[in-house]
C-alpha cells in the first residue's frame, strides 16, 4: 500500500467504497438547485453500527443499531441533503429494496431497514427543493444499475451537491464542500468509506495538516486557519446553529458482530478529526454509520480494521473537498472550491 502524503496522492487514490463486496452505491443530484442524496445499499443484509458525535444531528432509525437492540442487520444507509426534510429520501430506498425482495423477513413479507442521516444545505438556492422519497428511489435505482468495481462520482454530487465548508465566519467566506470515497484492502478484506462533508470547520490534508478548504480571508482571496483565528479572538459568526454536518458510511466485507460494528463507527470519527478542524461542534450533526457485509468470508483483528476505517474516512473527507466544484446559485455569491483557490 503506497504512502499518501501529498494532494496529488489523495487525488490519485484508487480505492473506493464500491470495492466492498455486497454493496451498491448510487447518487441522485437535483439539478434545480445544489442538493441530492446518496444510497449505500446492501440488499442481502449487513451488520450495522452508528456513532453520532455532532450536537445537531438529523437521523432516522439509529436506535435499532445499538448493540443491545434486537435487529442484527440492515439493508442500506441513506445520506441526504435537505436537512430534516431529506430524511424522507430513505423511504424511497425502502420502497426500491422491497421491490427487490430485500428486507427483514416478518412472515407476511419483508421490511427493508434503511437508517439515514442528513446534512443542512437549504441555504443554497431554493430551500423548497429538497430530496424526497422519489429522490431516494432514484438514487437506489442508480446504485442498482452501477457496477461495484466502477468508481462512483465524487465532489459536488449526491448528498454532497449542496455541501459547504468553512462557515465559522459566515457563508460569504465559506467554500464548496462535497462527497468523497476511499478504501483499503488487507489480506482480502476491504474497508471503504464514503463521506459527505458539509463541515462548519476547515478541511485539511490529514497527513500533512495543509489547509485544503474552509474559511477564507475577509477579501475572499485566501484561506485562513479557523483554529488560529478563533485562538486569536476572532468572533465566530456561523450562519445558523445546526447548519453544517459531515455524514458518511464506513463499510467492510469483513465478518463483524454488532458490537464490533459499533466500535468501528466510534473509531472512524478519528478520521474526521484528522481531516476537519474544528469537528463535532455544537453546530454540526456529524454522524458515521458502519456496515459489515461479511462477504469476504473472513475478518481481521479489530486493531487493523479500526486503523483502516479511520484512514478511509480521512482520505474520503479530503477527496470530497478536492473534487468539489463551485456552483452558481441565483442571488448568492459563488462559493469557490479547493481547486479554484489552488489555481489563484
Amino acid at each position: 500500500m503506497p504512502a499518501i502524503t501529498s494532494i496529488q496522492d489523495l487525488l490519485n487514490h484508487e480505492g473506493h467504497i464500491g470495492r466492498v463486496k455486497g454493496l451498491k452505491v448510487g447518487h441522485f443530484t437535483d439539478s434545480r438547485r445544489p442538493t441530492g442524496c446518496t444510497a449505500v445499499l446492501c440488499p442481502e443484509g449487513a451488520t450495522g453500527g452508528v456513532d453520532v458525535r455532532g450536537a445537531a444531528p438529523g437521523t432516522r432509525e439509529t436506535d435499532l443499531l445499538h448493540p443491545s437492540n434486537l435487529v442484527q442487520q440492515v439493508h442500506g444507509i441513506m445520506l441526504s441533503g435537505g436537512s430534516a426534510w431529506g430524511l424522507d429520501a430513505a423511504t424511497g430506498a425502502v420502497r426500491w429494496l422491497e421491490e427487490q425482495g430485500a428486507g427483514l423477513d416478518i412472515g407476511v413479507g419483508r421490511i427493508p431497514l434503511v437508517p439515514a442521516a442528513v446534512l443542512f444545505d437549504v441555504m443554497m438556492g431554493d430551500w423548497r427543493i429538497r430530496p424526497d422519497a422519489a429522490a431516494g428511489y432514484a438514487a437506489s435505482q442508480s446504485a442498482a444499475s452501477g457496477v461495484s468495481t466502477e468508481r462512483i462520482a465524487e465532489g459536488s454530487v449526491g448528498a454532497g451537491a449542496g455541501a459547504v465548508v468553512g462557515k465559522v465566519f459566515g457563508l460569504d467566506r465559506a467554500m464548496k464542500g462535497g462527497i468523497g470515497t476511499a478504501s483499503f484492502t488487507v489480506e482480502g478484506v476491504t474497508v471503504g468509506a464514503i463521506i459527505a462533508c458539509n463541515a462548519l470547520g476547515d478541511v485539511l490534508n490529514p497527513f500533512t495538516g495543509q489547509l485544503l478548504a474552509g474559511a477564507r480571508s475577509r477579501d475572499g482571496q485566501g484561506l485562513i486557519s479557523t483554529r488560529d483565528a478563533l485562538l486569536a479572538g476572532e468572533e465566530p459568526r456561523p450562519v445558523l446553529a445546526g447548519s453544517n454536518t459531515t455524514i458518511g458510511v464506513i463499510a467492510t466485507d469483513a465478518q463483524l458482530t454488532k458490537a464490533q460494528a459499533h466500535r468501528l463507527a466510534v473509531v472512524s470519527h478519528d478520521g474526521l478529526a484528522r481531516a476537519i478542524n474544528p469537528v463535532h461542534t455544537m453546530s454540526d450533526g456529524d454522524s458515521l454509520f458502519t456496515l459489515g457485509t461479511g462477504q469476504s468470508g473472513k475478518s481481521l483483528g479489530m486493531m487493523t480494521l479500526c486503523t483502516l476505517a479511520a484512514e478511509a474516512a480521512a482520505v474520503a473527507t479530503a477527496r470530497a473537498i478536492l473534487l468539489a466544484t463551485a456552483v452558481e446559485v441565483t442571488d448568492q455569491p459563488t462559493l469557490p472550491a479547493a481547486a479554484d483557490m489552488a489555481a489563484t
